[in-house]
């Protein structure tokens, strides 16, 4: 696990509504193995970072955006091999270079959950109305629940891509008023004390 989110999500500018991600209050990141059991480590990840961050209100609606892009990132994101089914990754010790990795990153108002894959292929949703098909409405699930979502694909010597959901968060509550200070002659008074 790691914190520096802002570096991967810097292509989600052009997608999104003007975020500076060197403006975010909170970055959390995460590598996450070529197996499976990852999208329940992700929903573990996403669960604590939110209640770290005090953002758990919207926790089921990121959780289930969570586990579908991991899911789609290791079903149809992963090269041939890359041990998905053999349960072995191609991530390094780090984990910097994982076949998939989790990003959160938080505004005041806003949070950008990113997952990253190796994968150059455009993510398509499936047929709304194919009510037969046995898979394909992960998307159509991602843009149910997300306030807005989209992908990007990154440059570099890894290449592969990046798909990310908008959630809006509600405001913090306003701080409770500190009570006035009563003066000490008055509290004895309001005792009866006088």
């Amino acid at each position: 696990m790691g914190t520096n989110g802002s570096t991967m999500l810097e292509p989600l500018r052009q997608g999104l509504p003007p975020l500076d991600p060197a403006a975010a209050s909170d970055a959390a990141s995460c590598a996450l193995p070529a197996r499976y059991e990852a999208v329940r480590e992700a929903r573990r990840f996403t669960r604590a970072t939110l209640d770290q961050w005090g953002a758990g209100d919207r926790y089921d609606d990121v959780c289930l955006v969570v586990s579908e892009l991991v899911t789609n990132a290791l079903r149809h994101a992963l090269p041939e091999g890359a041990g998905a089914v053999a349960g072995t990754g191609a991530a390094s010790a780090s984990g910097q270079h994982a076949p998939v990795r989790l990003h959160l990153m938080r505004w005041s108002g806003r949070l950008v959950c990113a997952v990253r894959d190796l994968s150059d292929g455009t993510p398509v949703a499936g047929d709304a109305d194919d009510f037969s098909a046995e898979s394909g409405r992960g998307l159509l699930l991602v843009e149910s629940f997300a306030d807005g979502w989209g992908w990007h694909p990154l440059a570099g010597a890894f290449g592969g891509k990046v798909v990310w959901a908008l959630f809006m968060l509600s405001p913090a509550p306003p701080a409770a008023p500190a009570a006035p200070a009563i003066p000490a002659a008055r509290r004895m008074t309001d005792r009866g004390v006088f």
